[in-house]
């Protein structure tokens, strides 16, 4: 197949390859993916929610034969974390090297559950630990700025990244669960799996994780592609490179901007350079969390609507199951798919991923799942925003004093 060739952008069941080879606990749906196409250097697959990402996932675990760099905010002990540790467990019986790595803030593991990875072969770290932390004398900071990635590398050419975490939320256990978390995540199948692993492996590094066993970790094939990318906030350096594109992206945008993103505070600069887009013609449409597990974070988002809707942007606020997905489509070109929001935190802080991909075909997938999402939201119009009850404009108000802490 050539760099230009792209694959069905609507593959049937069978096309996705079985987990059968790892079986979890709980059987989690399997449904196509939104979209699967050649990109550049790169085989892209644009995956909808829990039921298309996670068993991708499975089965690239399941097909691991030499690492497995796996780092999440979120995991949780519970049948989606069991079906992940029973996938990782086998593959270190195997002779695999995997490395787990997950966020001690956002977590919610059992000491037996670590110890059931460890017994296995699998090398478990915590990032900054809580309790230690209260011994540091840059405690702040130390518990401020988090790991935030959501990034799976298999055999440093296949790796996932976007905005889902290794929980329940995203796959219900019963027909009496809640309803599955809204969110997007993306595989990539070329040389920036190694970029991610890069990230990863400094990441690991400076957690203290064992020693790795170097030589297993692939380089080969790592080169620049201008189509697909990866940026990251590091520990140390690039902080701003996320946010950086973002706005250069804004800027230059003269047609569309499209963004979905479940927690959306982003700093005044960022307001005005989308502002000024929407004054000079360009069709901005943001959507957010209506349902959140954040409420703080929505009613600080609601205090800056107005600004919004005064320039011309059109807002949508998600009504139902949770929006946990952060994504940007402009000018049916650029895309973006992450683990990083539009705040302070996420911008400033937190350790984040994202890919950029441009390209009109990956794009017009991007656009295609935004419009499918629309049906699902509420439109925030200037009269509607002014019509909100007193109660809501001083937790509006109250909430975006303590904007920088949500």
């Amino acid at each position: 197949m050539s760099r230009g060739d792209s694959l069905p952008l609507s593959p049937s069941v069978d096309a996705i390859p079985s987990v059968d080879a790892v079986p979890p606990p709980t059987t989690l749906l399997r449904t196509p993916a939104f979209c699967d196409m050649i990109v550049g250097y790169h085989r892209l697959r644009l995956l909808h929610d829990g039921a298309q990402t996670f068993p991708a996932m499975l089965e690239a675990i399941a097909r691991a034969r030499s690492t497995i760099c796996l780092e999440t905010y979120i995991l949780r002990d519970d049948h989606v974390g069991q079906a992940f540790a029973c996938a990782l467990a086998e593959r270190a019986r195997a002779g695999v090297e995997v490395n787990l790595l997950y966020d001690a803030w956002g977590s919610s593991v059992s000491g037996q559950y670590v110890a059931d990875l460890q017994d296995a072969g699998v090398r478990v770290v915590e990032f900054r630990p809580v309790l230690p932390a209260l011994q540091n004398r840059k405690l702040l900071r130390h518990v401020v700025r988090r790991n935030h990635r959501k990034s799976l590398i298999v055999d440093s050419h296949i790796a996932f990244t976007g905005g889902i975490n290794l929980c329940g939320d995203y796959a219900p256990k019963d027909m009496d669960s809640p309803p599955p978390w809204r969110d997007t995540h993306l595989e990539l199948d070329g040389p920036a799996a190694i970029e991610l692993q890069y990230f990863f492996l400094r990441t690991w590094r400076k957690a203290k994780g064992p020693r790795l066993d170097e030589p297993r970790y692939s380089h080969a094939g790592r080169r620049p592609d201008p189509r697909v990318r990866v940026i990251t906030s590091d520990m140390r350096r690039g902080r701003a490179g996320i946010r950086d594109a973002y706005r250069a992206a804004i800027k230059n945008a003269a047609h569309r901007i499209w963004i979905t993103n479940a927690y959306f505070l982003p700093s005044l600069g960022f307001l005005h350079a989308l502002g000024e887009a929407a004054k000079r013609g360009v069709d901005v449409r943001i959507m957010v969390a209506g349902t959140t597990d954040v409420p703080a974070v929505l009613h600080a988002s609601r205090s800056i609507y107005g600004r919004l809707l005064e320039s011309g942007a059109r807002l949508y606020e998600w009504r139902g199951r949770v929006l946990h997905a952060k994504t940007a489509v402009i000018d049916g070109h650029w895309s973006t798919v992450g683990s990083s929001n539009l705040d302070m935190q996420s911008l400033r802080q937190n350790l984040e991923a994202n890919a950029i991909i441009e390209d009109p075909r990956f794009a017009s997938a991007m656009e295609a799942m935004f419009l499918a999402d629309l049906p699902h939201c509420d439109e925030v119009t200037r009269t509607s925003w002014g019509k909100r009850p007193p109660w809501e404009r001083a937790a509006s108000w109250a909430a975006y004093l303590f904007r920088d802490w949500l």
